[in-house]
């Protein structure tokens, strides 16, 4: 199924398109081609036939690289080389929708930590903005640069907290100049023939090149980085003075950390919040639908 995913005359009572219902569905707030490219690429032939063999080698591969790190945990050790890789098989072999989504997740991310930390008085954060354009930004240490982001935000963040003794709260006005309303300035992805992979499988074939390449504390830090969706999540809700998108965010509990084996899974769901919570703050800037539940009112 590629465009027909909006095609009613296509429905069947008998046989409905779960990926149609999902899409003509707004109880979630998405951003419209974020959910359209992410329906395309639940249907697709990617992730029926080749997702599953793919989720069952990256748990064995991930296994023995477990106990090669445990014996030899420096031998190989590289950002660089690792990122380069990321880099070459986003170009070759992950489907344009696929890299959408990813490309897409990094300026969001972004954007979110800028919304909290200009939303909060009297509190200087100066990070690292991440906002890549094409396949060579991602050379530039660029998923690990995500990870260590967040935590660097958090401890800046609370530090400041603890120094001044602040208390997070919805200002007297709200600042959403850094929300991007619509799409992201990216390269057009390639689509060539070995462009297939689709998001989840893309995630499971690198994620065992994330633990082989990354020393054991970049790798367990970057999965237990994923909990952290409900430590951001309750910082902007605290903000905007409405916990009803709190109910949206699967990864919690980060005082609890979660096996690496689920990593990949969790990342999708990483991004999906991300995706939801950014997409809260655009309807807010926009002025719409505002429910007072999940979408405050402004």
């Amino acid at each position: 199924m590629k465009d027909n995913i909006l095609d009613l005359s296509e429905h069947d009572e008998r046989d409905p398109n779960p990926w149609l219902a999902l899409f003509l569905d707004d109880s979630v707030p998405i951003n419209q081609r974020t959910k359209l490219v992410l329906m395309r690429d639940n249907s697709s032939k990617s992730v029926r036939y080749l997702l599953p063999f793919v989720e069952v080698g990256s748990k064995i591969t991930m296994f023995f690289i477990h106990i090669f790190k445990f014996f030899f945990p420096k031998l190989i050790n590289s950002s660089k080389i690792l990122h380069r890789i990321l880099a070459w098989g986003l170009k070759r072999f992950v489907s344009p929708d696929a890299n959408l989504l990813i490309f897409r997740h990094f300026h969001i991310g972004t954007e979110i930590l800028q919304f909290i930390a200009g939303n909060i008085p009297n509190v200087e954060i100066v990070g690292s903005p991440l906002k890549p354009k094409d396949f060579e930004d991602v050379k530039d240490d660029l998923f690990l640069k995500h990870d260590l982001n967040l935590y660097n935000f958090v401890i800046l963040l609370n530090r400041q907290l603890k120094e001044k003794n602040i208390t997070i709260g919805p200002p007297e006005q709200l600042n959403l100049g850094m929300i991007t309303e619509d799409q992201f300035d990216h390269i057009e992805f390639p689509d060539r023939w070995t462009n297939v992979l689709d998001l989840r499988s893309a995630i499971e074939l690198f994620t065992p090149f994330y633990q082989l390449f990354l020393t054991s504390n970049d790798f367990i830090r970057a999965s237990n980085s994923l909990q952290l969706d409900e430590t951001i999540a309750i910082y902007a809700s605290q903000i905007l003075g409405t916990p009803g998108h709190l109910g949206l965010i699967n990864n919690k509990h980060p005082m609890v950390p979660v096996t690496t084996y689920s990593a990949a899974y969790r990342l999708v769901l990483h991004g999906l919040a991300a995706e939801t919570l950014h997409e809260v703050l655009v309807k807010l800037k926009l002025n719409k639908g505002a429910d007072g539940v999940v979408m405050p009112k402004k």
